[in-house]
């Protein structure tokens, strides 16, 4: 046979043992030191089963180099000899490349691996500890734990590749050689400091995954120190003593030597922190516990186990905070911090890294731990069995209560241990630590073959891995809720469930303030063998999380109850929810939002399909709405019947926008995020792109309500048009919006402040003309004040000439007479506000262009008329200020609230409007970016102001979707109060941060309003 094909030959059995590099795997193979084995088939299958057959062949050349030439030919004859051997040694050099380079920097620790004994499969911390107590030569105390520790570490990773234990027993087994570390560790700064030693009790308590035994291969171990005097030593001086030994036990551990290092000990789960000190004593710590700690402390200490040192001490410990851990969940705070730690779950998530992530994110490692240990406080209060410190261990014992059905139990066990086992896998390569999936497809290749799968590795791990995160995450949602449905459910006899008591502990934890009602609710919902029930039992457990997420789950709960009654029947209805999930989740927001959303949904249900629609919540344009409302008046057989159909319209597109507003809240929330938005708050809690939201969704808001009212008041006017004269009015009619409507500022509560003006038709006289105009504008009101119970629409024409005491309604040539010899300055502020809403369009411009003068006179004002304004202002604020309110937080009249910026803002185009066509408009936001880019205004001041009247604003619109009336001042209730932060970007538990915002904006609006409005 040529060369060539003995080459072929050769590179086609190498490919078929999974070498990535055949040429150079040839070359390994025929290097000297192999030459007694190079071709031995055994040597071949071996490496061929290795994650990594490259990887594994080269570091095995470099075994080999390194070993003394007397000892070569025994490490090959050895591993030819023994399976066992050449399975572990050739399984953890095809994994590992950091430990294939700790076995060239200790060429006979191979030999650790040759014992292949019953009692070797399963070491416990005694083993551990002989293991790490030998001295290595030539090596100081603190190295030689170094390369001890390596060298157990390189055992358990030859029994994890091989199979030998499962992932489990591996994370067990490292806990326990870090539990065997720490203690050779604390004896050697004992041995150091012996007067130290002497003169306290220190006790190391495991925590986190080290506590939990369930530790990676690469982490921080984390540690709590309690201390006691010993030998009649003065608390202080034991104290003292205890902090130096901790101290030195951490850097032996933690430091970088030519022997590596083991790994870093963490004792910021301690009371404080790393602000705390590091070392207390038992009742220092209990006193913290019983009157600082925060709910997610007691989490912490779940796992909390005496490791090191004193254990008698530990013991005492762990005894003596274990009846706190179990009443964390009867805490007044505890919903409030179980949101915010679910939150800080998701914000922990680096958004460059979300879809590597394998512990922070979706369907990590977090949400199987995080689920299983909110379980346990909940339910470990009342029950014992569920207060084990592992993950796996809680999670069987959750299932076997009844507090976790089997099969998810079983279902989230299994993608729990192939997540950790990944996770170990990509640790043992390099012995770093993390949590990423690699991206290069050699790593990928390498893990996918070390976890089974060698038709097509990298594939079917990807697939793999999708299918466990979704399943996590998928679980993680269900979890708390479809226990809570099976106790209520009652379809399955056999099964173990909650008891009513259990489920209403669930329940309170999750935040729903009256448990017993949310069952019964459940209970409707979800009990009997209709499809509707079974539909209803696959929708609530997400539901009622997205509920549990609101400032009120319980109203939320109560309305879905409600939509679903009167849409039960409908067909499509519970598909949308089931096959939409942005519908669902969209309606789950709205009915826990507050009152005003929920009200309208519930008087017009089959408005639920608009959250369906990806564009179902855009609001519609005031053609389009006039167009409709009109069309339906036209169809009403009466007046009344005609202001039914156009409320109906109105109620709809009400809900739309609020739907809008609220979902737009939504979306912005949870994430974290401590930043500073527009408001330049950098409030903690506050959402990071809050000032840009807030700001879109009030302009959507204002331009949204308005227009609506416009159209509406266009309907009311056909309607009272046509209930006495039919198509066509002997007068001209136009209806003039001013104040918010004129702006297209309103709120969802706002009043419709208008003008009414006529103008005679050729041929009718004077008197008919203003008797025609007066029925209408009498009837518009009459309509629109019909009791209903949608939100009114209240029309106030108070702002015309002569207030209260002047006609309704005048002509156009009346308007310009008053308005020549009588006008006062604060008429012509008001307005600037004009605008044509409802009516003859050309009699509408014709009134624009009457007022022009007036609003933006030529030259501007003078200084008696600038006084005048000021001098009203200040009445203002001295008078019309409620009783009892708080100056510092009413939105309207409030220091740096509404009125404050536009009257500001009302000045300048009054003074300036003459000369800048950019002033010249009825928005308030739009005239002060035009009165900053004509140079009226810094920039600084101008944003100061915006953001002032935006946050105001956007207070007064969260106020009345969550009462469901409107309201100048924050809620006093809690609950609305919450709801209200919410809405605002806030997280739970950061209503006083809003607070202060809120001051600290209107504070330094105040000032600008000083400056530019009175001249101060």
């Amino acid at each position: 046979m040529t060369g060539l094909g003995r080459r072929s030959s050769t590179f086609t059995r190498l490919l078929r043992y999974g070498f990535s590099d055949a040429a150079a795997a040839e070359r390994l193979l025929g290097a000297p030191e192999l030459a007694a084995v190079h071709s031995d088939p055994v040597l071949l299958d071996a490496l061929g089963a290795a994650a990594d057959p490259d990887l594994a062949l080269g570091a095995l050349v470099r075994l080999v180099e390194a070993q003394p030439q007397a000892d070569r030919q025994a490490l090959l004859g050895t591993l030819l000899a023994s399976k066992p051997l050449r399975d572990r040694l050739l399984g953890v050099l095809g994994a590992s490349e950091a430990l294939g380079d700790h076995l060239v920097r200790h060429p006979g620790d191979w030999q650790a691996l040759v014992t292949f004994e019953a009692s070797d499969l399963h070491p416990g911390v005694a083993d551990f500890e002989r293991a790490l107590a030998g001295r290595s030569e030539g090596l100081c105390p603190s190295d030689s734990l170094r390369a001890s520790y390596r060298r157990c570490l390189l055992a358990i990773a030859a029994r994890d590749v091989t199979g030998s234990i499962d992932v489990a027993q591996t994370a067990a087994e490292l806990a326990d050689l870090a539990t065997a570390t720490l203690r050779a560790a604390l004896r050697i700064a004992c041995d150091e400091h012996p007067e130290d030693a002497a003169a306290c009790r220190l006790a190391v308590i495991g925590m986190g995954k080290c506590g939990g035994q369930e530790l990676n291969y690469v982490s921080d171990v984390d540690v709590v120190f309690v201390a006691e005097a010993a030998n009649g030593t003065e608390e202080a001086v034991a104290l003292r003593s205890a902090t130096r030994l901790a101290s030195r036990m951490m850097r032996v551990c933690s430091d970088v030597t030519p022997e590596g290092t083991i790994w870093p000990v963490d004792a910021n789960l301690r009371p404080e922190g790393r602000n705390g000190p590091l070392v207390r004593t038992l009742s220092s710590h209990l006193a913290y516990y019983q009157r600082w700690a925060k709910t997610w402390e007691f989490q912490a200490l779940l796992k909390a186990r005496p490791v090191a040192g004193d254990l008698d001490l530990g013991q005492a410990y762990v005894d003596a905070v274990s009846p706190l851990v179990w009443q964390a969940a009867e805490r007044d705070n505890f919903v409030t911090d179980v949101q915010q730690m679910r939150h800080r779950v998701i914000a922990s998530i680096p958004v460059t890294h979300v879809d590597r992530e394998l512990k922070l994110g979706p369907g990590g490692l977090r949400d199987v731990e995080f689920a299983v240990q909110l379980l346990q406080l909940v339910h470990g209060r009342s029950d014992a069995t569920l207060r084990g410190t592992s993950t796996l261990g809680a999670l069987s014992a959750l299932a076997a209560g009844g507090y976790v059905g089997r099969a998810d139990a079983a279902s989230l066990d299994s993608a729990y241990r192939f997540l950790r086992s990944l996770e170990h896998r990509i640790q043992l390569y390099r012995l770093r630590r993390t949590h990423l999936m690699p991206e290069a497809e050699a790593d990928l290749r390498r893990l996918g073959r070390s976890l089974g799968h060698r038709t097509e590795p990298v594939a079917e791990l990807g697939k793999e891995w999708k299918r466990h995160a979704r399943e996590v995450r998928r679980l993680h949602e269900k979890l708390f809720y479809r226990p809570l449905l099976d106790a209520v459910a009652q379809l399955e006899p056999g099964e173990t469930r909650l008891s009513p008591k259990a489920a209403g502990q669930r329940l309170e934890a999750l935040g729903y303030a009256d448990p017993a009602a949310a069952l019964r609710h459940l209970e409707a919902l979800a009990s009997g063998v209709s499809r509707k029930a079974a539909i209803q039992r696959t929708l609530l457990p997400v539901l009622l999380g997205w509920f549990a997420d609101s400032a009120d789950p319980d109203a939320g709960l109560l309305n879905f109850h409600k939509v679903s009654d009167a849409l039960g029947r409908t067909p499509w209805y519970l598909r949308l929810l089931r096959d939409e999930g942005a519908a669902a989740e969209n309606l789950a927001r709205v009915l826990s939002a507050g009152r005003l959303a929920p009200d309208l949904l519930l008087r017009a249900p089959e408005a639920v399909a608009l959250l369906g629609d990806p564009g179902g919540l855009r609001p519609r344009g005031r053609e389009a709405l006039e167009q409709e409302v009109l069309a339906a008046v036209g169809r009403a057989e009466s007046a009344e019947a005609a202001i039914v159909a156009a409320r109906g319209v109105r109620r709809r597109e009400l809900f739309r926008t609020a739907a809008a507003d609220i979902i737009g809240a939504y979306g912005r929330t949870g994430n974290g995020a401590h930043a500073t938005g527009e408001h330049g708050t950098g409030s903690r809690g506050h959402a990071e792109t809050a000032g840009s939201d807030i700001s879109a969704r009030v302009d959507l808001v204002g331009n949204a309500v308005s227009e609506l009212n416009a159209a509406t008041l266009a309907g009311a006017l056909r309607a009272a048009v046509r209930a006495e004269w039919g198509d066509t009015l002997p007068t001209r009619f136009a209806v003039i919006g001013m104040g918010r409507f004129g702006g297209h500022e309103q709120g969802y509560g706002s009043d419709a402040d208008v003008l009414f003006v006529h103008e005679p038709r050729e041929g009718v006289s004077d008197e008919e003309a203003a008797k025609a105009a007066f029925a209408v504008a009498g009837e518009m009101r009459r309509l629109l004040q019909l009791p209903t119970t949608d939100p009114p629409l209240l029309v106030d024409a108070d702002l015309r000439p002569e207030g209260k005491s002047g006609p309704m309604v005048r002509s156009l040539a009346s308007y310009g007479a008053y308005y020549r010899r009588w006008s006062l300055v604060w008429e012509s502020q008001a307005l600037l506000r004009a605008e044509p809403v409802a009516g003859d369009p050309d009699l509408g411009r014709r009134f624009i262009e009457l007022v022009d003068p007036l609003r933006y006179p030529v030259e501007g004002l003078g200084e008696d008329a600038v006084r005048e304004i000021r001098r009203l202002k200040a009445r203002m604020e001295s008078e019309r200020l409620p009783r009892g309110a708080d100056p510092t937080t009413h939105t309207k009249l409030g220091r740096g609230g509404l009125s404050d910026v536009e009257w500001t803002v009302q000045l300048l185009q009054m003074q300036h409007g003459w000369a800048e066509p950019g002033l010249r408009t009825t928005r308030t936001r739009e005239a002060l970016a035009a009165a900053r880019a004509a140079g009226l205004v810094s920039t600084d001041d101008a944003r100061i102001l915006d953001e002032a009247w935006v946050l105001a604003t956007s207070v007064r619109n969260a106020v009345m979707l969550v009462r469901g009336r409107a309201g100048d001042t924050f809620p006093a209730d809690p609950r609305e109060l919450g709801a209200v932060a919410r809405y605002m970007g806030y997280e739970p538990g950061h209503v006083g941060d809003m607070l202060d915002d809120y001051r600290r904006t209107t504070r330094r609006a105040r000032a600008v309003v000083e400056e530019l409005f009175y001249g101060a």
